[in-house]
């Protein structure tokens, strides 16, 4: 049987670069570097700033549906271009914020809408085709992606930050997006034919309807909602929550680069185990790392506790979203892969809307993010235990080539 080759790898190397500067890596990543200097700036409270992610995570929610149906009916390329190019944009266009707070929420908004579209959830389908048995593998290095961008973009803002400014800051950010993301995307990133000995056939595999009835489909939407709420709230204001207790700004973004060192190396141990093991399983381990790593953070008082905090925090993000298009690829094929993924999307990112509005609003109430941090370490756990409850993949006769 033949294998993917180099123009296979050559899709995953462009979808790699995609994304480490999507709105999964870039947007997510940096914002809480960006949280205090817009205090300072404005006046805004946290809860105010934080409103806005939440804005463009409820937007990203309504989205990714469509951009998901889209992506199944004109391939990824038409999709991704686009929204990139808005994204680009619209992040160097936060350099130009006023004092009005809707000018910094109608911008989320937009970044929201696209966000999706230049994220792992565009390129995966594309990857997907191209890949069986090594597909765990494949699908990681796409992950990967969003760790190496998780780990260079928080200490590359905050430089920039430190020496011209936080708007300067947002223009460096959007200007990468023009140079990693949109050249490489038009170049390589294309779906393998069902003529050219397509791993499985594009349109094979359940239908949206089928999926949303079984079993597999509403565990995952509901490990996705409550793994989102904990992980995203504690990243968002890890950079805030350490420079309250004493931790350099240095120190913090270092923090910050770490989880985002550890979410790279947990994404590709993810990728090498997916393929190796039942995926569920993966997941569970995965996600009590994470689980772990709140539970620490709520605690951490100087910069060694918080780094493993966040070492384990990143080791576990391959435990949510990283595994769940592998899942869906095994469980419901590529027939619906994007519109399904859009859904989990929905849900995961209904609920990063909520996590770091609540951490937000617990320190405005009480100066403190302890005892949520605990209850959202719980939280994980139970996301965890979920993953008990998936079936084995069923088999599938359509697969014709490894």
């Amino acid at each position: 049987m033949a294998m993917p080759g180099r123009s296979g790898w050559l899709v995953v190397l462009a979808a790699f670069f995609g994304a480490m500067v999507s709105f999964g890596s870039l947007l997510v990543y940096t914002f809480g570097t960006f949280l205090k200097p817009l205090s300072a700036e404005f006046g805004w409270s946290r809860q105010a700033i934080s409103t806005a992610f939440g804005c463009a995570a409820i937007t990203v929610a309504i989205c990714s549906p469509v951009l998901g149906h889209l992506l199944d009916r004109y391939g990824p390329r038409r999709v991704i271009l686009p929204c990139m190019a808005i994204f680009g944009t619209g992040i160097a266009s936060l350099g130009f914020l006023t004092p009005n707070l809707f000018h910094l929420y109608g911008t989320f908004v937009v970044l929201g809408a696209v966000g999706n579209g230049t994220t792992q959830m565009g390129y995966s389908r594309a990857v997907s085709t191209w890949f069986d048995d090594r597909r765990g593998l494949a699908l990681s290095l796409v992950m990967a992606g969003v760790g190496i961008g998780s780990m260079v973009l928080p200490l590359l803002s905050q430089w920039v930050i430190n020496k011209e400014g936080w708007r300067t800051a947002y223009f460096v950010l959007g200007a990468l997006v023009f140079l990693f993301g949109i050249p490489l995307t038009t170049l390589f990133v294309h779906e393998r034919t069902h003529e050219a000995s397509a791993v499985e056939p594009v349109r094979a595999g359940a239908t949206v309807a089928e999926a949303v009835r079984s079993l597999p489909f509403w565990v995952l939407i509901g490990m996705l909602f409550l793994s989102s709420i904990s992980v995203n709230g504690s990243i968002t204001h890890l950079s805030s929550l350490l420079t309250d207790r004493g931790v350099t700004s240095s120190g913090a973004a270092l923090t910050a680069s770490v989880l985002g060192l550890c979410s790279f190396l947990g994404r590709l141990m993810t990728g090498y185990f997916l393929d190796r093991f039942f995926g569920p399983r993966v997941s569970l381990c995965l996600l009590l790392a994470a689980a772990g790593g709140i539970l620490l953070l709520a605690t951490a008082g100087s910069v060694m506790p918080g780094l493993v905090a966040a070492a384990l925090i990143g080791l576990g993000l391959g435990g949510e979203a990283d595994v769940t298009p592998y899942l869906l690829t095994r469980y419901f094929g590529l027939r619906s892969f994007s519109t399904l993924y859009g859904f989990t999307w929905t849900a995961y990112a209904f609920a990063g809307a909520i996590g770091p509005v609540i951490m937000g609003n617990a320190f405005d109430a009480t100066g403190s993010y302890t005892s949520l941090l605990t209850i959202l370490a719980v939280v994980t756990l139970v996301a965890a235990a979920s993953m008990l409850l998936l079936p084995s993949y069923p088999v599938r006769s359509s697969i014709i080539q490894k």
